[in-house]
């Protein structure tokens, strides 16, 4: 496997371990200050309770003594009920926020291995997903572009992907000796050379033309690329 396989691999399963470690560290904090919030905010009848023993305590029995407690008394239901639903709308807030700060982490994970990703792209070059080789057609179809290729090039391109289907470096007198049927102590490792130079002056050229050179229907031909790229000494 390449090598730049192998670190977008490492790289997004140590993007993942950093999704999963943020994503309980947010809830782990959020959980923490959910229990202190409710941990310290007043007891919803501890108004009542206070009142009813002050009144106790000072021996408070009136008629009209007694009529200002039960007024104190919805008093402090009316502010147990708001306590009620401040917790609620606190529990809202806290379960809102963790998931937004979820979402942002995701995102800021995503976008940084999206980053790494396009850096790689950008040192490798052109980032081949997919390679289709039609003898018969005399074309190459790499990724969606087709290369019209000479039989002999063909039959080199296709030594080479046999022999990276097997895990197998070739030098120049065994690619000479596979395409030519004979035995590689008698081929000649120029040979070989001259045929991998042949495919790259073919394969190469139609890959520059393709992807640097853009045709305008009807109108010429100009460069696929930005102007603020160009540089000219």
């Amino acid at each position: 496997m390449p090598e730049n396989s192998i670190s977008v691999s490492e790289a997004r399963r140590s993007g993942v371990r950093l999704v999963g470690l943020g994503i309980a560290a947010i809830v782990v904090i959020l959980i923490t200050a959910a229990l202190f919030l409710f941990w310290t905010l007043p007891d919803a009848n501890a108004f009542n309770a206070r009142v009813e023993r002050l009144f106790v305590e000072a021996d408070l029995t009136s008629q009209t003594e007694i009529r200002l407690l039960e007024i104190l008394a919805q008093s402090g239901t009316a502010f147990a009920d708001t306590l009620s639903s401040y917790r609620m709308v606190i529990y809202v807030l806290l379960v809102f926020a963790c998931a937004m700060m979820i979402s942002a982490l995701v995102f800021l994970v995503m976008l940084a291995l999206l980053n790494r990703r396009m850096a790689q792209i950008e040192r490798t070059g052109i980032q081949v997903t997919s390679l289709l080789i039609s003898r018969e057609e005399n074309t190459v179809y790499l990724n969606n572009m087709d290369f019209k290729l000479t039989p002999a090039a063909m039959e080199t391109l296709s030594v080479l992907a046999e022999s990276r289907l097997d895990d197998e470096v070739l030098s120049g007198a065994q690619i000479e000796a596979t395409i030519s049927g004979r035995d590689a102590a008698d081929c000649d490792e120029a040979a070989g050379a001259t045929r991998i130079k042949r495919l790259r002056d073919a394969l190469g050229n139609q890959m520059v033309s393709e992807l640097l050179v853009k045709n305008i229907a009807k109108k010429g031909y100009m460069l696929s690329i930005e102007k603020d790229v160009i540089q000219m000494v």
